[in-house]
């Protein structure tokens, strides 16, 4: 295979969900905490998360909403952060990746972005006229040595992995809550299938493991097999 092995790994509602409501000021991290019956389970997502691969994709939409941009810097850890963003990251969020992460590579369409300010060793950019998630894939294993990667990225992103085949592996832990919405952010987002000839764009899935966790939530493992 020409690019790493990805597992989309995420911690969802019952009905899908990844956040707790259709505004950037809504976050699962930070809402779910705050919840009975949700916060003394939650500590398991986390500890699960600390297991996946050191490689990890995610985008600078989603560490904004986190708070990168004002965070203080931090200590350097093992894994290698990959994040694709345009518009999102300040050059002190750029910075705080660079501090944290074994290699930081960006992957964006900015010719202006801040991080072309920055100057350090770890800090590696993908320019991209147009996206192009394949591509860039292949460049992460080619160029760093990326070999496996988890995804925790926005359903929207996660819609592009989707429909470009390029996940290899599902991994979910289902909390046990109903948050609803239509316009609520869902683990798949991105552009609905509309006619039967794009059924092939499914991604069709095979369980490997059911875990029941500990306060009703669940973990579920698939392979994707087409």
């Amino acid at each position: 295979m020409d690019r790493p092995i990805t597992t989309l790994f995420m911690i969802m509602s019952l009905d899908g969900k990844i956040s707790t409501g259709a505004s950037d000021d809504l976050d699962v991290d930070r809402d779910f905490q705050k919840i009975a019956g949700l916060k003394e389970g939650l500590h398991q997502y986390y500890e699960i998360e600390q297991t996946t691969d050191l490689w990890s994709f995610n985008t600078g939409r989603v560490q904004k909403k986190m708070g990168v941009n004002e965070m203080l810097l931090t200590e350097k850890t093992p894994v290698s952060f990959v994040l694709l963003d345009n518009t999102h990251l300040t050059e002190h969020g750029i910075r705080y990746f660079c501090a944290k992460s074994n290699e930081f590579v960006l992957i964006t369409s900015n010719k202006n972005h801040p991080a072309y300010k920055v100057s350090e060793s770890n800090l590696h950019i993908i320019f991209q006229e147009e996206l192009s998630l394949k591509d860039a894939l292949r460049e992460l294993k080619k160029s760093y040595g990326c070999e496996r990667l988890t995804v925790q990225s926005g359903g929207t992103v996660n819609g592009l992995f989707l429909r470009e085949k390029l996940f290899d592996y599902v991994d979910v832990v289902v909390a046990p809550v109903l948050v609803g919405g239509k316009d609520t952010s869902t683990l798949i987002d991105g552009s609905s299938i509309t006619n039967v000839d794009d059924l092939e764009k499914l991604g069709v899935l095979q369980l490997e493991k059911c875990e029941t966790l500990e306060n009703s939530y669940i973990r579920l493992r698939y392979k994707v097999i087409s």
